[in-house]
């Protein structure tokens, strides 16, 4: 996964307005503690943030 679908699918489902908000204010346990923006800033990969996303928000198995 690039960079460019984590943040489609964090605006589909958060929307523009506040994805963008959540990503850098939101920390996830699964992400040692960071923020979406954080973990992007250290290089880690989106494929693996989407997951940490993707079970924070409790969203179906068919958005994994």
């Amino acid at each position: 996964m690039k960079e460019t679908e984590l943040w489609a699918r964090l605006n589909r489902h958060l929307g523009e307005g506040y994805a963008r908000v959540w990503a850098a204010e939101h920390s996830l346990a699964v992400l040692d503690g960071r923020t979406v923006q954080q973990a992007l800033d250290d290089g880690e990969r989106a494929k693996l943030i989407w997951r940490a996303v993707w079970a924070d928000l409790e969203l179906p198995a068919r958005e994994r």
